[in-house]
């Protein structure tokens, strides 16, 4: 009974904080089903008459397909390349002692500290001179350098927690280090490996003010780019825009889902060690 009282507080919040996060996408999800004077008139209702023509007509255009592969090609690129970089190298700084280690580690881990607002100039001028703009390499390459700090810091951690013995045995099996990281340490390491792969594909999904910085071409857009311009273009017609907020939301919600439970046991994984 003790621990059931100590609990209620806590459910509480939970189930607070939950309806804050569905609330608004229940809202737009039933909104994108209304007709603009029934949403003016009953915002919270359901639809007298589902009206789907304002789904129908977002997935019939040519141009939000266009902005989810673009958005799909980044996300997934910017992915491989940040676990592929961030696991050799949280290998290294795990399994490796070598002089100025710490101090290496410590320099990504500033990494956290370094807000992207603040750099977005210096990254234009960059990308400019390398001839990146209005191409998806600038976006891909700049998410993968920022996305290198947490990931490395997860994956260490991770490494760090399979025990030297095993290592010790597939060295005297014969076994080189990089045949231990390739053959063993990564099917290992598959929970803190799904875990950084969702964060990376989620933040790449949900981001904004880079591919708005570096692209000015429409066919190069991602789908937070086509929703401000889809915003712009039917400002008056609430209900459509909500109908592409959904549509937009749909991939990224679907995979978060699917990985949700690879994501909680990969942030916990190596917790008690390193």
């Amino acid at each position: 009974m003790n621990r059931t009282k100590n609990t209620v507080p806590l459910h509480v919040i939970a189930w607070v904080v939950g309806a804050f996060m569905v609330i608004p996408v229940v809202y737009a999800l039933l909104g994108g089903f209304k007709s603009n004077s029934e949403l003016s008139e009953n915002p919270f209702g359901l639809p007298k008459t589902w009206m789907t023509a304002n789904y129908t007509d977002v997935l019939g255009s040519g141009s939000f397909w266009l902005q989810v592969w673009n958005s799909t090609f980044i996300a997934v690129v910017t992915t491989v390349l940040t676990v592929a970089l961030s696991a050799l190298a949280g290998f290294v700084f795990a399994r490796f002692a070598f002089r100025g280690r710490e101090l290496f580690f410590t320099l990504f881990t500033a990494g956290l500290m370094f807000p992207f607002a603040v750099a977005i100039l210096p990254i234009f001028v960059l990308l400019r001179t390398l001839g990146l703009l209005d191409n998806p390499l600038g976006v891909i390459l700049t998410q993968a350098a920022f996305g290198l700090p947490l990931t490395i810091i997860i994956l260490r951690g991770f490494f760090r927690s399979i025990p030297g013995e095993i290592e010790e045995a597939a060295t005297i099996d014969g076994c080189t280090p990089f045949g231990f990281f390739w053959r063993i340490l990564l099917p290992m390491a598959r929970p803190a490996i799904a875990t950084v792969s969702v964060l990376a594909i989620v933040g790449s999904w949900n981001n904004f003010m880079l591919p708005l910085v570096v692209f000015s071409e429409e066919a190069s857009w991602t789908l937070p780019l086509g929703i401000q311009q889809f915003q712009g273009q039917y400002a008056s017609d609430t209900a459509r825009i909500l109908a592409y907020l959904i549509l937009a939301m749909v991939p990224a919600l679907g995979f978060y889902a699917i990985a949700e439970r690879h994501l909680v046991g990969g942030l916990t994984a190596g917790a008690t060690k390193g």
